[in-house]
C-alpha cells in the first residue's frame, strides 16, 4: 500500500509556472506507475500525465503537451508536475494516483487503472 500526499499549488498569474509534488509512503516507490489528474469545480476528473515507474516512459493529454512536464525522483519517492504558461482553465485540483505494475514501460491514462490517490493540492491561475 502507498500513501500520497501532495504540495505546491496555489495561486498564479496567467502565463505564470508551478510545480506541484506528490510525495509517497513506502519502500517500493519505484515500482508505481504515476499519474496526474485533475478537476475543477463542476467538471468532471481529468487525465493531465503519467509516467512509468522508472520514468522512461510519459504521457500528456493532448492540450498539455508542451505545457506541462511529469518526472520522478525515485530516491526521494516523489513525482512532480511542473506547469508553464499557465493559464486560467487550469484551474482544478490536481491529484495525484498510484498503481502498481511489473511492467518498466506501463503507464496509465485512465482514471480506472490507478489503485491509490492522493487528497490534491489546489491550484488556481488568475486572469
Amino acid at each position: 500500500q502507498v500513501q500520497l500526499v501532495e504540495s505546491g499549488g496555489g495561486l498564479v498569474q496567467a502565463g505564470g509556472s508551478l510545480r506541484v509534488s506528490c510525495a509517497a509512503s513506502g519502500r517500493t516507490f519505484s515500482s508505481y506507475a504515476m499519474g496526474w489528474f485533475r478537476q475543477a469545480t463542476g467538471k468532471e476528473r481529468e487525465f493531465v500525465a503519467a509516467i512509468s515507474r522508472s520514468g522512461s516512459n510519459t504521457a500528456y493529454a493532448d492540450s498539455k503537451s508542451g505545457r506541462f512536464t511529469i518526472s520522478r525522483d525515485n530516491a526521494k519517492n516523489t513525482v512532480y508536475l511542473q506547469m508553464n504558461s499557465l493559464k486560467p482553465e487550469d484551474t482544478a485540483l490536481y491529484v495525484c494516483a498510484a498503481i502498481y505494475t511489473a511492467r518498466d514501460y506501463y503507464i496509465g491514462v485512465r482514471d480506472w487503472e490507478y489503485k491509490y490517490w492522493g487528497q490534491g493540492t489546489q491550484v488556481t491561475v488568475s486572469s
